[in-house]
């Protein structure tokens, strides 16, 4: 097999350039001589995560897809902490990305089971305020395309970034509670009612026909006495503001995905 560089890194203080090879090796150089140091070993699988430490020079973590994470003294070419993130009935999950934290004292990791892992110090009170599965329920949302091949929302027929702020939702797409949908951008002081999903049965591939969150839920504006939802008008001003800009009539111009004059595109 041909070696092939898979990720390359440099240290913190770049006297150190730590390359991946797809025969699984990590090599340390020195940065300056070009001379190899050290090869790091212990990875099954190829590797495209390598982060240095923020301060720490002698620091560098490495993951895979083989659900190995390492930290390394590259200085001295030796093993320091190891994790294999290995998933109870799955198997282990393959490891896409890692990031340390600013100060150096956590890393968080994400990997192909969609979890996400936090190493540290300290205590994990904090993080179970949050519950274990939290999802948008926009992210399987399909998408089309009008005639100026902007993206729409196929629900919806509007621009992802002008759609509402999307909801939390469980991995079968429940709705969590209200105190759980604050912690979305743009939710932080919605009052409760704004805050309830709205619920419709969505049929899966297999036939299966399932309750899910489908929108927003606002005010019928066609009852009297009721005031029409903010952000709605929000996005109908948008809307209007763009067609003046491109010389669009807004009365005269139809909806929809067959024309494209009046939806903005994303900057």
């Amino acid at each position: 097999m041909k070696p092939k560089v898979t990720m390359i890194a440099w240290n913190q203080n770049d006297n150190y350039v730590v390359t991946a090879v797809n025969n699984h090796l990590l090599k340390v150089w020195n940065s300056s001589t070009g001379q190899l140091l050290h090869d790091l070993v212990g990875h099954a699988d190829e590797v495209f995560v390598l982060e240095t430490h923020p301060f720490d020079s002698r620091i560098m973590l490495s993951a895979g897809h083989d659900g190995n994470v390492f930290i390394w003294d590259i200085t001295k070419g030796t093993k320091t902490k190891h994790y294999f993130n290995m998933i109870e009935g799955q198997g282990h999950g393959a490891v896409f990305d890692c990031k340390f934290s600013p100060d150096g004292q956590h890393f968080a990791c994400t990997d192909s089971h969609g979890h996400l892992l936090i190493f540290g110090f300290g205590c994990s009170r904090p993080y179970e305020k949050i519950p274990d599965q939290m999802f948008f329920h926009t992210d399987y949302r399909p998408l089309i395309r009008d005639s100026n091949n902007y993206v729409l929302d196929e629900q919806t027929q509007q621009a992802p970034h002008l759609m509402p702020p999307p909801f939390l939702v469980d991995v079968d797409g429940n709705p969590h509670p209200t105190k759980y949908q604050r912690l979305v951008p743009g939710r932080e002081n919605c009052a409760d009612e704004h805050l309830i999903p709205q619920l419709g049965y969505v049929a899966t591939s297999d036939g299966e026909v399932v309750e899910q969150v489908i929108g927003q839920q606002t005010v019928d504006q066609d009852e009297p006495g009721l005031e029409p939802s903010i952000l709605d008008g929000m996005i109908r001003q948008l809307q209007l503001e763009q067609d003046q800009r491109t010389g669009a009539d807004p009365e005269s111009a139809p909806s929809g995905p067959q024309n494209g004059e009046g939806t903005p595109r994303r900057g």
